[in-house]
């Protein structure tokens, strides 16, 4: 490829589109399953249960500290299965890629991908490649499906949760939320916070089949408070969380007290929110602060009977409802 931006002919299905998927997705994706010229392929059989999920991803700007779009996209698909009990097999890849973008970060951002994707254990399968005209897109959008193999020894869910279980999360919050917006060097701010973006298979791994394990999910959008609304309006019963035992680095605290944003509903790609029985708790703490991702790892609140609430007991001993998110706490992160 000589061109140093994308055309709408690399869109055409004709040569430019051929060279494209060659030269870019094809060579950084290369695998046996792989076919560019098939319409579909096979997969090899798997002995376990097969979970299945997608997901769209788009941010601004396109790389940022901690990460990028091509990694945060696979993160993002792993993470679902992983928190679902589920080791990833099987990728997907649709691009939607808008005209102009510079062929040298495509390049960078699918490099990205398949590193992820080989990090995890993860193989793409298929794939699509679209281009809209300048304008009527953000740069590069990413749509990508998995396929996992559940491995969890306890179905993961809500219906299992109980009064007086424990709720864990696997690390500070908020750093993903803040660590774009400072990339987009708005409201005159610049930092060197990095995004959390990663994958949580190594934490939830360590605790799949550790007694007591009843829900996992990761915090994206919305965050830490939205996880905790739906688990209430799934089961009727208020989550009390500890503001004191919520680990939030300094630079989140100050940016969130700066600009009136609350750490609670800030984005996580790297963290994992977990409600277990109380009597195994610290077990599972201690499983996950052996890990790199984890040593930060807390004990955050308890689900208490009835109610249907999100309570945050305050430093000072006082409890403040934390709200149902309705409008984006920022723009488009994830």
């Amino acid at each position: 490829m000589d061109e140093q931006r994308i055309l709408l002919a690399h869109g055409n299905g004709g040569r430019f589109m051929r060279e494209l998927v060659a030269e870019i997705f094809a060579r950084h994706l290369a695998n046996p399953l792989l076919d560019t010229e098939a319409d579909a392929v096979p997969l090899p059989g798997v002995s376990g249960q097969l979970m299945l999920t997608t997901d769209g991803f788009t941010v601004q700007p396109l790389e940022f500290p901690g990460g990028n779009l091509g990694s945060l996209a696979v993160h993002g698909v792993v993470n679902d299965l992983a928190v679902a009990g589920a080791a990833p097999r099987y990728l997907t890849l649709s691009a939607i890629i808008e005209e102009g973008l510079e062929v040298a970060q495509l390049d960078r951002l699918i490099a990205s991908f398949a590193q992820a994707a080989q990090a995890c254990g993860a193989a793409v399968a298929a794939g699509d490649t679209k281009v809209v005209p300048r304008g009527q897109g953000g740069g590069l959008y990413l749509n990508v499906a998995g396929i996992g193999e559940r491995q969890a020894s306890a179905a993961l869910g809500l219906k299992g949760i109980r009064s007086g279980d424990a709720v864990l999360v696997s690390g500070p919050v908020g750093d993903h939320g803040v660590a774009v917006l400072l990339a987009r060097e708005q409201f005159g701010l610049s930092g060197e916070l990095q995004s959390d973006s990663a994958s949580v298979l190594p934490l939830a791994q360590a605790i799949w089949h550790l007694p007591g394990l009843k829900f996992m999910r990761d915090p994206t959008r919305g965050g830490l408070a939205t996880v905790a609304h739906e688990i209430a309006q799934a089961t009727g019963h208020s989550i009390n969380l500890q503001q004191a035992a919520v680990p939030v680095r300094g630079e989140v605290q100050a940016v969130c007290e700066m600009l009136g944003y609350d750490p609670y509903y800030l984005a996580c790609e790297g963290r994992i929110v977990a409600i277990v029985e109380a009597a195994t708790a610290e077990q599972i703490l201690t499983a996950w602060r052996a890990l790199p991702d984890g040593q930060d790892a807390a004990l955050i609140g308890r689900i208490e009977a009835g109610g249907g609430r999100v309570l945050l007991e305050t430093e000072l001993g006082g409890r403040r409802v934390l709200p149902e998110l309705e409008d984006d706490p920022l723009p488009r992160i994830c």
